[in-house]
């Protein structure tokens, strides 16, 4: 029997790009559990249930698997969901539950694994992002805003922990082909009023149908966790890559202006 390279801990790993990186990790040779808030009896890889919201659910599922395993390598952030909707008309409750989710079940996890990682002085934190995080969508905005903020923990963790061997990464994907597009929470409130609601939501999702398979996106997670030295953010296909560099070069009116084409038009 062939050595595991590692143990990696995968959140959200019962569909899409969770399930795919899970399978690519096992691909690749590592021993990998999964964590999501349901029992998943056909994975391939040691399914845990818990919540990323729960933070004593969280701690205890780190701890079965240093208890079975004595060590984690990789920590894998990708549990997460979306909202869309109007600004004006998102109450605080659902703007909350999205940043409750996507920022702090993934803080959850990073304060979970961190101080065995700094005791081992190795291991990797590997966040979801979104190109969202860093060209804010319309109708889109606290999806966008709470994967903003996971770009700047990302960031600004990287340099906390560099001291203690820690690697830590986001990759930022575009448009992935998942059960995401279906689960997002859609709010139609104020549809009358802001007369291109349905149709930026309608394109969004029918851009994540026409998007890239989750496989794609498991390979590069495992690719950017493999790295000595990676940087803070990556992306993932040509296209998103081109999107970053325009973020970069154009005048923030400039690129407000054609997002505002793309997906605030009526």
């Amino acid at each position: 029997m062939s050595q595991s390279k590692g143990v990696v801990l995968v959140t959200g790993a019962s569909n899409g790009i969770g399930l795919a990186a899970a399978n690519a990790f096992l691909d690749a040779g590592y021993t990998v559990y999964g964590l999501s808030r349901h029992p998943f009896p056909g994975a391939r890889h040691r399914h845990l249930v818990a919540d990323v919201t729960d933070e004593a659910g969280v701690t205890a599922a780190v701890d079965a698997i240093l208890s079975e395993q004595g060590r984690l390598d990789v920590l894998v952030n990708n549990a997460g969901f979306g909202i869309s909707g109007a600004v004006e008309f998102t109450s605080d409750r659902e703007a909350r539950r999205q940043f409750d989710v996507n920022l702090f079940g993934t803080l959850n996890c990073i304060r979970a694994v961190l101080p065995h990682m700094r005791a081992q002085r190795s291991g990797m934190i590997l966040n979801l992002g979104s190109v969202a995080g860093v060209i804010p969508i319309p109708f889109q905005a606290f999806y966008s805003a709470a994967k903003a903020a996971i770009g700047s923990i990302t960031m600004a963790l990287q340099n906390e922990v560099r001291p203690f061997c820690v690697r830590v990464s986001a990759l930022l994907p575009g448009d992935v082909k998942t059960g995401f597009t279906a689960a997002r929470e859609k709010n139609a409130a104020g549809s009358d009023v802001y007369a291109a609601l349905d149709r930026s939501v309608a394109g969004m999702e029918r851009d994540e149908q026409n998007g890239m398979a989750p496989a794609v996106i498991g390979r590069r997670i495992v690719a950017i966790a493999e790295k000595k030295r990676p940087k803070a953010l990556y992306s993932c296909g040509l296209q998103y890559q081109f999107f970053l560099l325009l973020q970069r070069v154009l005048p923030v009116r400039t690129l407000n202006w054609l997002v505002g084409l793309l997906y605030a038009k009526a």
